[in-house]
């Protein structure tokens, strides 16, 4: 009896893996540029532990890379960068190019190879993508134990769940992510790239991420919001912090922080229901509280009618042998009025969201609002509503503003929301 035999079939024992890759310098460094699946991140890279953070990187943050597990599981559209892989020597490489750049690349695996190789940034996509595959797995282990004693129902319900993970687990080995693989062979300097990369990154601010990630609703609505008349050509879309001599009068990622508040309450917590909502319903809802606050207080009526070009940036930079230009209204605010505080606008964002959920229409809301106009000034005394009522415990003593504590806005917010019934007798 004759048995043939074919090899390519058999699952030999195997410590590295070869991929197509082009060869670069960068740095009187030899660079390999190649693409690798998702699913073999965590073959040819250390998984970083949480609990023992790997000497040349700093800890990893568990939540975050399992974020960018969830990420790639919710998002079809999925984008990163390259990460950037440090070869300690264990790489080879063999050219088919007759200039030698593009050839095959061998690289050891974590576990048993020779020379491994070091993750300089992108620990936590590597984290990630192991949680994932293991959430996956674990998963569809799950479903096969309690396909054997469902019923008939259940045992098809439980077969579309798998089928699914199966299609999940699929794109992990399909999809690819551009992978950077630098030749360092000394410890020190090798140490030292790490260090050059984190100087050099630039992380984006909270108001450039609300300007483009268009994955959530307060967000995504931006652009139709800052045309309000109160914000257009007054928003920051660059930075977070309004400091007194930024002329603008808030940055964009504040804006999304109003929109949460009206949307989804002071706490901010945008849950299923609320990312239901249409863009245009949450635009109309907070343009509809921007009309309200911007009419009735007038410190915002004042800002809402000025001229736009006085937040031109270039007047905050003192000419030569020129006076700086006068301040504008916003920074003038941010000075003299609670209103010239985010949080005190996210409170009110609010209670209008509270007072709308009641069935209170505009109209009264506005004239609830312009009783509390006059009350506005800052820094408070102590004779002010904001310390002789219940709202006293958000507010320190001569604050310009009421104290950011997720838990003070919340409770302010309720507070505020309360006098519309039974208002203190100086309002």
């Amino acid at each position: 009896m004759t048995i043939t035999v074919d090899p390519s079939r058999l699952s030999l024992t195997r410590e590295e893996s070869t991929y197509l890759a082009i060869r670069t310098t960068q740095g009187g460094r030899t660079v390999y540029t190649t693409r690798i699946p998702l699913s073999e991140l965590p073959v040819i890279l250390s998984i970083p532990d949480p609990a023992k953070p790997d000497p040349d990187n700093r800890r990893v943050d568990p939540n975050h890379a399992k974020g960018f597990g969830s990420y790639l599981a919710e998002n079809p559209g999925w984008v990163a960068p390259a990460l950037l892989i440090r070869d300690t020597g264990g790489c080879r490489f063999e050219p088919i190019s007759a200039d030698g750049t593009v050839g095959y690349l061998t690289v050891p695996w974590a576990i048993g190879g020779i020379g491994r190789l070091i993750t300089i940034d992108g620990q936590h996509r590597v984290l990630g993508v192991h949680l994932e595959k293991k959430r996956i797995t674990d998963e569809i282990a799950r479903i096969d134990r309690e396909t054997v004693r469902a019923n008939e129902i259940k045992k098809q319900k439980l077969e579309e769940e798998r089928e699914a993970l199966i299609l999940r687990l699929q794109r992990l080995k399909e999809e690819f992510i551009g992978v950077d693989i630098y030749v360092e062979v000394d410890g020190v300097r090798g140490q030292q790239m790490f260090v050059d990369v984190a100087d050099n990154a630039k992380g984006i601010s909270g108001a450039v991420r609300a300007r483009f990630d268009t994955s959530r609703i307060a967000n995504r609505t931006l652009t139709d919001i800052v045309a309000h008349p109160l914000f257009v050509g007054k928003i920051d879309v660059e930075r977070d912090r309004m400091t007194l001599t930024n002329r603008n009068l808030m940055g964009a990622k504040q804006v999304a922080d109003i929109t949460r508040s009206v949307i989804a309450g002071p706490a901010g917590r945008v849950n299923k229901k609320v990312e239901s909502l249409t863009d245009n319903e949450v635009i109309e809802s907070v343009r509809g509280f921007l009309d309200v606050i911007s009419t009735v207080f007038t410190d915002l009526a004042a800002i809402t009618e000025e001229d736009v070009d006085n937040y031109h940036p270039s007047l905050s930079e003192k000419r030569k042998n020129e006076p700086p230009a006068p301040p504008t209204k916003a920074m003038q605010l941010r000075v003299s009025s609670l209103l010239g505080s985010v949080g005190m606008l996210r409170v009110l964002g609010g209670v209008y969201r509270n007072l709308k959920e009641d069935g209170v229409d505009d109209g009264d809301i506005q004239e609830f609002f312009k009783r509390l106009d006059r009350h506005m000034g800052a820094p408070v005394t102590e004779q002010s509503i904001w310390r002789t009522t219940a709202a006293n415990e958000d507010f320190e003593p001569n604050a310009s503003a009421p104290i950011m504590r997720q838990q003070n806005i919340i409770h302010l917010t309720k507070v505020i929301t309360d006098w519309y019934k039974k208002a203190p007798a100086a309002i």
